[in-house]
């Protein structure tokens, strides 16, 4: 019998806490599983979802360690891999997932460009189907100029937001310059905070997952101290 929402392996509650080197944890929601794992030296957080109608699964950032997210996968078609941004950290087995299994590569269109496969670049508000369920592309300038998050809106729960290195627990990823930051922050005050209820559940690109709610308090301090 599949887990329950919010279940992973021995009934134990899913937290969004992974370690490198350690098991994957997966939420089980009613038409979407979600695995996240940890791999490679940075601790990079990478995300398997299947459609529980179909068993069609996209991965979220194909970072390290091509052998752990191969058996993620396992026997199921893998049709897509979405990559959140440009950087190398995020990307580092790309290739090697899309030469075992045949899936499509995704990322922003402003960063596509600089993966080491062929890959279709995709804008502010169009999707990534996942089976019969649906990613949202939502475009976040800064961190990258062509950082993205995807979007699940639960039929029956709250909203899932895959943010990549744009948003952490406690505040946005690095950026280069004040332009950079002020870019990354209008666009998640406006399409991120301004858009989506408190109870939407943040996984980022590295270490724990975090909700609106969380971190809607500190909008302001993150504007003020500048990162």
């Amino acid at each position: 019998m599949p887990p329950g929402p919010g279940q992973y392996r021995a009934g134990m509650t899913y937290t969004g806490q992974v370690r490198p080197g350690g098991p994957a944890a997966t939420r089980s929601l009613d038409r979407l599983a979600i695995t996240k794992v940890s791999v490679g030296p940075m601790d990079n957080d990478a995300y398997l979802l299947r459609c529980r109608a179909t068993g069609a699964q996209v991965l979220i950032d194909a970072a390290a360690d091509p052998d752990v997210l191969l058996d993620l996968v396992d026997d199921h078609p893998l049709d897509t891999v979405v990559t959140t941004h440009r950087h190398a950290d995020h990307w580092q087995a790309l290739a090697a997932v899309v030469a075992a299994t045949g899936a499509r590569s995704v990322a922003g269109v402003r960063d596509a460009a600089a993966l080491p496969v062929p890959t279709e670049g995709v804008a502010e508000g169009t999707s990534v189907p996942v089976g019969d369920c649906v990613l949202e592309v939502i475009e976040l300038v800064g961190h990258t100029p062509g950082a993205i998050a995807l979007l699940y809106r639960d039929p029956t729960g709250h909203p899932h937001l895959f943010t990549g290195d744009s948003l952490f627990p406690g505040g946005p990823g690095k950026t280069t310059d004040p332009a950079d930051f002020t870019d990354l922050m209008d666009d998640l005050e406006a399409k991120v905070f301004g858009r989506l209820p408190d109870d939407t559940w943040v996984y980022p690109g590295h270490g724990d997952d975090t909700t609106l709610g969380a971190e809607r308090p500190h909008l302001a301090e993150w504007r003020q101290r500048g990162w």
